[in-house]
């Protein structure tokens, strides 16, 4: 009944297939809908009438909420509301940095959202920017007039990452004391900032992420290996323009925002040690799996040969300051406030979330039947929203990312309870190696692709979450989005 008085408009069934064409149709390219319409035409009575509209009316506000999350994580406001410029000094975070006294300002940077922080810095400098290089994703750029872009390879490296991160460290070794380097940092910055410490080569570099994506390692299991067969990630970067002065804006796509995590840190101190890194290495039993050169490299750092990545109190953060301007709870909160907007009862549960995949995927499930059986920890209609970044073991050999694979899983969980719609969702618009950010799932999304022959748990063993979605029309697709802040995932009860 609550949903008939959300519409007491709709007398006929003929007025409710209208309404709902009109709603949802227009810049949607959602498949579902018009299996909406046509179910609708043919309900037989009032209750499964308002059943399918409430179902289609979760939908489209999941996609609503969303939305807002992505607006939230704009880096162009990020960088805007903690830069500016003002009576000739530069002014990032409570530091001031009188312009006139540097010679050169130098812009580097890298991470999916790294082009449009640029658009940003060049909007506020203009033509105090002597030039600069940043390496981003392939298709995440952006019109700059004096900042040269990059593309290159995520998740795992390429040459063309090398040749940037090459130019970008020859930069930072030209500056001097009197130089500004505005260094801008985002999600995605670790794998398009390869730049391999000898002996090891790139193949050798993507062999070693090859090995832990698959593993299931978080990202800063990764990241430490990162900064140790790094010469540029682990606080080097800072190291090499020392002594100019560095200011390093970051758009944080880590649990925590923890500096030296964000793009593996290149002008943070690092916390993490040749140690560490071998460790995880010897968690996950693949050591002697790794290339030999990566492992002379782990040893010879074990061993004191090589130098550690700097750390805390290291002369070089004397000059150098790290600030976080846009992270995922900015995005959470705007889904929060877009989600009360339309009269759901909200709860976060936190952006801290992590582990694998399907766990995460079940346990959010668990909360959804919760609420639809006992009305807790919210009576519908809710919203129950989460953040962070969860990671997946891969099995099988299909298609799709972590998003996608939340969907899919919960979708089993969830199965057959009527009004509840579930959406996980990157932010950066491309979960995984696809073309997706992530895909929307409800109570009959096994029951349809059954109908297709589908089964949802062969396609969840495959890792094959894409092609299950695509094939209902459920994959929510924006492009690249320009930001990346990892993942926002929501639960929605009507």
């Amino acid at each position: 009944m609550r949903t008939a008085r959300l519409f007491p408009h709709l007398e006929s069934r003929v007025s409710i297939g209208i309404r709902i064409y009109m709603e949802y149709t227009p810049g949607c390219g959602c498949t579902q809908l018009r299996w909406a319409w046509a179910h609708l035409l043919v309900a037989r009575t009032p209750a499964a009438q308002c059943a399918i509209l409430a179902g289609e009316m979760l939908r489209k506000h999941s996609l609503a909420i969303f939305r807002a999350a992505l607006k939230a994580a704009d880096p162009v406001e990020a960088v805007l509301r903690h830069l500016k410029v003002d009576r000739g000094a530069l002014v990032a975070g409570r530091k001031r940095y009188r312009l006139d006294a540097f010679r050169n300002v130098h812009v580097v940077g890298t991470g999916k959202a790294s082009a449009a922080m640029a658009v940003a810095v060049e909007r506020l400098l203009g033509g105090r920017i002597s030039g600069g290089l940043i390496n981003v994703k392939y298709g995440h750029l952006a019109k700059l007039k004096r900042i040269d872009l990059n593309e290159c390879g995520h998740p795992v490296p390429d040459q063309r990452g090398v040749e940037g991160a090459r130019r970008i460290a020859e930069i930072a070794q030209a500056a001097t004391a009197g130089d500004l380097v505005l260094c801008l940092i985002s999600g995605g910055g670790s794998a398009l900032l390869p730049y391999p410490a000898p002996p090891v080569t790139l193949e050798e570099k993507q062999a070693a992420t090859r090995l832990l994506l698959k593993c299931g390692a978080n990202i800063h299991e990764i990241n430490s290996i990162r900064k140790h067969i790094s010469a540029i990630k682990g606080g080097q970067l800072a190291r090499m323009a020392y002594p100019a002065t560095v200011v390093a804006l970051m758009l944080s796509d880590v649990i925590g925002d923890d500096l030296d995590v964000i793009g593996s840190g290149p002008t943070a101190p690092d916390s993490s040690t040749f140690a560490f890194a071998k460790g995880v290495f010897d968690k996950y039993g693949v050591y002697g799996e790794v290339p030999a050169t990566v492992r002379e490299r782990l040893e010879a750092g074990l061993r004191g040969e090589i130098e550690e990545t700097p750390k805390a109190g290291d002369e070089c953060f004397r000059r150098t300051e790290n600030l976080v301007v846009g992270s995922n709870l900015l995005a959470v909160s705007a889904a929060e406030r877009k989600a009360r907007e339309l009269g759901y009862r909200t709860l976060v549960l936190s952006t801290f979330i992590e582990g694998e995949t399907r766990d995460v995927a079940r346990m959010h499930a668990a909360i959804a039947k919760e609420v639809v059986r006992r009305g807790r920890p919210l009576k519908p209609p809710c919203c129950i929203i989460s953040g962070g970044e969860t990671t997946v073991t891969i099995r099988g050999e299909g298609l799709g990312g972590r998003n996608q694979e939340f969907a899919l899983a919960a979708a089993l969980d969830i199965a057959g309870l009527e009004n509840v719609v579930t959406l996980s969702g990157g932010t950066d618009g491309t979960d995984g190696p696809t073309d997706a950010a992530g895909a929307v799932a409800d109570g009959a999304t096994v029951r349809r692709a059954e109908k297709l022959g589908l089964s949802a748990a062969g396609f969840l063993a495959r890792n094959d979450s894409y092609h299950f979605f695509e094939a209902l029309g459920d994959l929510v697709k924006t492009g690249p989005t320009g930001t990346n802040v990892m993942d926002v995932r929501l639960v929605m009860v009507g």
